[in-house]
């Protein structure tokens, strides 16, 4: 849904950050738990730090398995038992636990991911997100403004991995900083497996409690041959800001449902079929954007709900062939928006207060079909290579208006008909075409070379209309169409040395792609173009992975530059309509350096750090009209782009104890950072900490209590706009404690 107005982006950055930070989730502590994993996947988790026997976590973000400190890239891999023990539900809870990542946390379910400070706002992107978000590799994002962005709920999630740089070869467009796979558990024919979860908790300044009920159930129906999987959720997080306008408390209230299920059929050895469905809503009652950096209050005449949801089904081959491993996959995501604000300018009416004030309407729906299929060798010889082909079609729709009462009787019915004061319609058709593969050369065990690309070809034909009303000015009402294509080829090429074993150095290049689109007002004014075009990132890296000391220490460190072209730069225009469009103009290098580490100080004590600096600057001059100098100059830092951010972990393991009691405290902090080009705001500046007590009191059931912010700070996690009349600011969640417990069966 394409949002337009001041009025209405200054009323939608939201909070919902940080319920519970993560246990650092370095590549290396991916290695914790996955022995557990694999014996005893439901079961309730054990906080073990790594141990020389622990086997790797494999992961699939390569679209091959492969072994997480084996792969020559900068990735992360968290796991389902380690996002179990951290208490971690969504992306806010663990995402910023992670080297290079940060969270543009606002509205539930359309809350943005950046990754090495590739972003142009702290708010919305207008167009494609610059990271891709993935379930088992399907693409849970269509081009263009995103309708919802899955925060998929962790319950019964195998693991999380997070890519860093520019995906473009493997997965195509809205890959510039990196991407998201969420992989799912599916059905097991091995054996039967349950699990349940529950929470209660308090939030400061709730008013109601928080809580959780989560359960899964698998059953073989023919043993090692066919199997379903069944998973449900509800989850509600208590809200704890008071709207003052409306006379409510604890109005930011939000509950999560969800359901999955699975079926898995394995005919004849080497022949895997599985069948998955995904569906998750969330809903808010009231916005989460305050009116004061240092107060929980908010005031709107009006509650400001919004609701989210996606469908999703998918359907998968995998067969061995011997010489190669074959995937096919297809799948449909359906995605929803509904959104309502209230307007606080008495456009026509003057009215500002009380139930007569001005209100926006947003409904917005997208479809996205993609199908897959590719060959990937089999073996680990000189050679190995894969190669593929993908296409994706989405469709999208969406629908605002405002409805001012009383407006029709003062500005007459073409202007205001039925008290409708503003009307846009848009609905686009993308097409996303693609050729990839990778080939890799091993001339000896030490040294491989890899190079590979994709060629793409992508369509983008869009409609918007502005209604004829009384904010646009317009008796008659302003269009615009576009029919636009691209194409293009994304290279990538790595150079890994492993001189002994536990040692692994690598350097790459790679490139990412956005594709263009349709500016949302194209029309509306002559100045604006009617379309915008792609841009890309070129990326240079070299980085280290290592052990020592019989694997009690751990290391990950990389160093990269990425030099960003034709931005697609989010803008707005003049007085009184504020309406936001894209220009492509200038030219970035972000800069940094990414730190993962683990030391086990003891047998039962380990410590672990992420660390990240980055300097994220324009390289060449960005117009923008309405700016002090008609622009931003080079030298600019990028909104978002704290230049420091650091995740800390320690636990206390003493399972050789009566009920095998973890003790974890975890700390996070993230520098400041500007929220958005011409804006004084800043973002971060904060240090927050958590604390964990686990026990278990069965053999297969583990109590926790934790304190998620236990010193109550409130950092400012957004503010990108400045409008006196509607001041907005995301803070933390406040301290939050309460226990949950995890069954397995």
């Amino acid at each position: 849904m394409n949002i337009r107005l001041l009025g209405t982006t200054a009323l939608a950055p939201v909070m919902l950050a940080a319920a519970g930070l993560l246990a650092t989730a370095t590549p290396a502590m991916a290695q914790d738990q996955a022995s557990a994993a694999a014996t005893a996947p439901d079961a309730p988790v054990a906080t073990t730090p790594v141990t020389d026997s622990s086997p790797d976590v494999i992961v699939t973000a390569t679209k091959r398995n492969e072994a997480l400190r084996d792969l020559a890239l900068p990735i992360s891999a968290v796991t389902g038992d380690q996002l179990a023990k951290a208490n971690a539900n969504s992306l806010a809870d663990y995402i910023t636990r992670l080297p290079g990542v940060v969270f543009n946390d606002y509205q539930p379910g359309i809350s943005e991911v950046v990754i090495r400070g590739v972003a142009a706002t702290t708010y919305h992107e207008q167009g494609q997100t610059t990271v891709g978000y993935y379930l088992n590799e399907i693409p849970l994002e269509e081009p263009g403004f995103p309708i919802v962005i899955p925060d998929v709920d962790t319950f019964d999630i195998d693991r999380v991995e997070v890519l860093r740089g520019p995906q473009g070869t493997l997965f195509g467009s809205s890959t510039l900083g990196g991407l998201v796979n969420y992989v799912v558990r599916t059905a097991d024919p091995t054996g039967v497996h349950a699990a349940a979860e529950g929470l209660v908790g308090s939030t400061v300044n709730s008013h109601r409690p928080d809580y959780a009920g989560k359960l899964l159930v698998n059953l073989p129906i023919v043993a090692d041959k066919l199997a379903v999987r069944v998973m449900g959720l509800q989850r509600f997080d208590a809200g704890y800001l008071d709207n003052a306008g409306t006379g409510r408390t604890g109005v930011n209230n939000v509950r999560t449902r969800g359901l999955r299920g699975s079926i898995v059929f394995q005919p004849v050895g080497g022949t895997k079929i599985t069948y998955l469905s995904t569906y998750q809503d969330t809903k808010l009652d009231d916005q989460t954007y305050l009116t004061s950096a240092t107060q929980l209050t908010r005031v709107t005449q009006r509650p400001e709900p919004q609701s989210t949801s996606f469908f999703l089904n998918s359907l998968r081959l995998d067969q061995e062939l011997g010489f190669a491993t074959f995937t096919a996959f297809g799948s449909v995501d359906e995605k929803h928006n509904r959104t309502q604000f209230n307007y606080p300018y008495g456009f026509v009416t003057g009215v500002v207060t009380g139930p007569n004030t001005a209100q926006d309407f947003g409904v917005a729906s997208a479809n996205i079909k993609q199908v897959e299929g590719r060959l990937a060798s089999a073996g680990a010889g000189a050679f190995r290579w894969l190669v593929g082909v993908s296409y994706l079609h989405a469709t999208k729709t969406s629908y605002d208006q405002i409805i001012e009462p009383g407006a029709q009787a003062i500005v007459g019915a073409t202007l205001a008909p039925g008290d409708r004061i503003y009307g846009y319609v848009s609905d686009s058709l993308n097409e996303d075409f693609g050729v990839f593969g990778e080939l890799s050369w091993r001339p000896v065990q030490q040294f491989e070379v890899t190079a590979g690309g994709r060629y793409y070809k992508t369509r983008a034909q869009a409609s918007v209309l502005n209604q004829p009303g009384y904010l646009s000015g317009s008796a008659t009402g302003s269009s615009g169409t576009i029919d636009q294509r691209e194409d293009g080829f994304t290279p990538k090429a790595t150079i890994s040395f492993r001189p002994v074993q536990g040692f692994l150095a690598y350097m790459t290049y790679s490139r990412g792609f956005r594709v263009g689109g349709i500016n949302p007002n194209a029309g509306f004014l002559a100045a604006i173009p009617a379309n915008y075009q792609s841009d890309k990132v070129d990326n240079y890296e070299a980085g280290v992975k290592f052990d020592a000391f019989g694997k009690r220490l751990l290391i990950d460190a990389d160093v990269f530059s990425i030099d960003w072209h034709n931005i697609q730069a989010r803008l707005f225009g003049p007085s009184p309509t504020f309406f936001s469009y894209v220009s492509n103009a200038g030219s970035a290098n972000i800069g940094g350096v990414e730190f993962s580490g683990t030391l086990r100080i003891a047998r039962p004590l380990t410590f672990s750090s992420n660390a990240t600096y980055e300097d994220a600057s324009l390289t060449a001059f960005l117009p923008d009209t309405l700016a002090i100098g008609g622009g931003y100059q080079p030298g600019t830092r990028l909104p978002g782009s704290s230049r420091w951010s650091v995740a800390n972990n320690l636990i206390l393991d003493l399972r050789q104890l009566a009920f095998a009691p973890t003790f974890e405290l975890a700390h996070r902090y993230l520098s400041t950072a500007p929220v958005a080009f011409g804006n004084p705001n800043l973002r971060g500046g904060f240090s927050l900490f958590d604390a964990r007590l686990s026990v278990t009191v069965m053999e297969r059931v583990r109590l926790m209590g934790f304190v998620n912010n236990f010193l109550d700070k409130r950092g400012i996690l957004n503010a990108p706009f400045t409008a006196q009349t509607a001041p907005a600011y995301s803070v933390t969640r406040p301290r939050t404690f309460g226990l949950r417990v995890d069954a397995g069966f």
